[in-house]
């Protein structure tokens, strides 16, 4: 067996890596930025260029938005992967493509304990669904069910499912209405949702870093209680008495103002479900490059 090639491809950045015999390399990492390549084929032939590697037998991309067969289009990008090019790129014989949520989720068990950061404490189900949920520059999440023995992950494209009806949004949910009739929840709750959140309060456009330092109370309460209701629907809609497991930029960055600010009320609130969300332990996985190593036990099962 030669190398593999690892793809985590977002709207703004894009991480590569490899794999030998299925086994990733954190050495052979390199993170792009989109905006410096015209295209994807480019991006991976200036990657091979500097790392050059053996022969690349397979490819597995993990893409930031809707998978269809052998293409899939990055929802916060004009880009569009199709697995034709990467094989024309690479030369590899095998090319998976996920979506990048699905590969956060095959990492779970590959993760090292200082990788995910406990942030509300519960009493796991050892054998229950575990749900991944990413903040960064959208919003979606990923169901990672033990079935024999392996991890099986469904796609899911839920960050453009409608935001929930909590009666102190209503006025923000009519704002983001205007440019976005379908009220996404990566539409609030994401990079750019935290933004518009912020202006909606303040009336001053800020980038989520820049709010991030000045830490402005009323915007930061009000992101972590919708991140709140938006969690808890979505773990009871999966029954992940496993564990909630947030990701992302954003994620890392809100994750120490989780521990109040009504993200735990929003969250375990549930009526006759309460006890439920109670025991569900919610954490941040740290690691930037959690998704290749998802990529890389989704090809060890695979290959």
């Amino acid at each position: 067996m030669g190398e593999q090639l690892l793809l985590d491809l977002g709207g703004t950045h894009c991480r590569l890596g490899l794999a030998r015999d299925a086994k990733f390399d954190a050495v052979t990492a390199r993170i792009f930025k989109n905006a410096a390549f015209g295209t994807l084929t480019d991006m991976v032939r200036s990657y091979l260029n500097e790392l050059r590697p053996g022969r690349i037998d397979a490819v597995c991309a993990a893409v930031a938005g809707p998978v269809r067969g052998d293409q899939a289009q990055l929802t916060n990008h004009s880009w569009k992967v199709h697995a034709c090019d990467l094989i024309s790129a690479t030369g590899a014989v095998h090319v998976h493509l996920l979506n990048d949520l699905q590969a956060q989720a095959y990492a779970l068990d590959d993760l090292a304990p200082d990788d995910v950061a406990p942030i509300v404490p519960g009493q796991a189900d050892p054998d229950g669904a575990r749900l991944v949920l990413v903040l960064g520059t959208g919003c979606n999440i990923a169901v990672a069910h033990n079935v024999n023995g392996r991890i099986f992950v469904p796609s899911a494209e839920a960050g453009h499912s409608t935001l929930p009806d909590v009666p102190q949004f209503r006025a923000l949910f009519d704002t983001l209405r205007r440019d976005m009739p379908h009220l996404p929840v990566e539409a609030a709750l994401s990079g750019p949702g935290l933004t518009r959140l912020h202006a909606h309060l303040s009336g001053e456009t800020l980038s989520p870093p820049d709010i991030m330092a000045a830490a402005p109370k009323a915007t930061l309460q009000s992101f972590v209680t919708l991140l709140g209701h938006v969690a808890s629907s979505f773990c009871i809609s999966h029954l992940a008495t496993g564990g909630l497991f947030l990701a992302g930029g954003t994620a890392r960055a809100i994750a120490p103002h989780l521990a109040d600010n009504g993200f735990r009320d929003a969250f375990h609130l549930r009526g006759p479900y309460t006890s439920i969300l109670r025991d569900i332990p919610v954490s941040v996985i740290t690691d930037d490059l959690a998704a290749l190593r998802g990529g890389a036990q989704y090809l060890a099962q695979q290959l």
